[in-house]
């Protein structure tokens, strides 16, 4: 058995290839601070899923949204040049919030442990 399908090895591709252009050919300012975080192919590799990543509140995550959207074919085609492949996918992208659930859970964590401190010290005692 193979250890990485097709779809896997494009989805890598077009990861590294999506941050290099947003870092050096994509000027859109709401699109400045956004990191590539995943990428997720269609089995038939016709969807990619792209997931991204953006300091700030609610309102830059929808300004990025729009600023992808809008940079949507330049993207494409750019990826298209990039990557030689014989159908380049429909992109689609979604904001990940799995770093905010996770500074969430963080944030819960912590507060357990500052209430039950003197707790956590005794039990470690014995």
């Amino acid at each position: 058995m193979k250890p990485f399908t097709r779809s896997d090895r494009v989805s890598g591709l077009i990861q590294q290839a999506l941050s290099d252009i947003l870092k050096k050919n994509i000027k859109d300012p709401r699109l400045e601070m956004t990191t590539i975080t995943n990428v997720k192919m269609s089995r038939d590799l016709r969807i990619a899923r792209i997931y991204f990543s953006t300091p700030g509140g609610e309102k830059s995550i929808e300004e990025a949204a729009h600023g992808f959207k809008s940079a949507r074919g330049f993207v494409k085609r750019s990826l298209a040049r990039q990557l030689g492949l014989r159908y380049m996918p429909d992109l689609k992208f979604f904001y990940d919030d799995s770093f905010d659930y996770g500074a969430h859970v963080n944030k819960i964590l912590k507060s357990i442990h500052t209430s039950n401190g003197s707790d956590n010290k005794s039990a470690a005692k014995q």
